[in-house]
């Protein structure tokens, strides 16, 4: 453990990415912050920095405790950093809200078999064959 690591390697090896490039192309697109300011992937984090982090629907705000330039065990990632309590709040009301927002969505219990799969597929060919535009018949007058 170091005094000063790339944010883009300690993003990786505290697994908040599966790779270093993935990491990098967060980091470059915006999604992650550095004490409020947008960092180049090759900053160098200190411990006591604030990062957010926006992965999917998800936005997490963690203080950096230490620093790593190897990616271990899960349980050794997490020791890394800590979550704020209000960030681990608002991600909870947020996913509250998501579920809720579902409500009488009903979720199959399985995923579509090959032989179902392929009855899917005809179904919607044969619907998308008697759309708008489409004639079954030679009854435009072309010949």
């Amino acid at each position: 453990m170091g005094s000063k690591i790339r944010i883009d390697k300690w993003l990786w090896a505290a697994r908040f990415f599966k790779t270093r490039s993935l990491a990098k192309a967060a980091i470059e697109g915006g999604k992650i912050q550095v004490n409020d300011q947008r960092p180049k992937p090759s900053r160098e984090l200190d411990i006591g920095d604030t990062l957010a982090i926006r992965q999917g629907w998800d936005e997490k705000t963690v203080l950096v405790d230490a620093l790593s330039e190897q990616r271990r065990s899960a349980t050794e990632a997490a020791e890394l950093y800590t979550e704020t309590t209000d960030s681990i709040a608002r991600r909870e009301q947020l996913g509250a809200e998501r579920k809720a927002q579902r409500g009488g969505l009903l979720q199959p219990d399985h995923r579509p078999s090959k032989k179902q799969r392929r009855q899917i597929h005809r179904f919607r060919e044969q619907d998308h064959g008697r759309g708008a535009g489409h004639s079954t018949g030679n009854d435009d007058g072309a010949t």
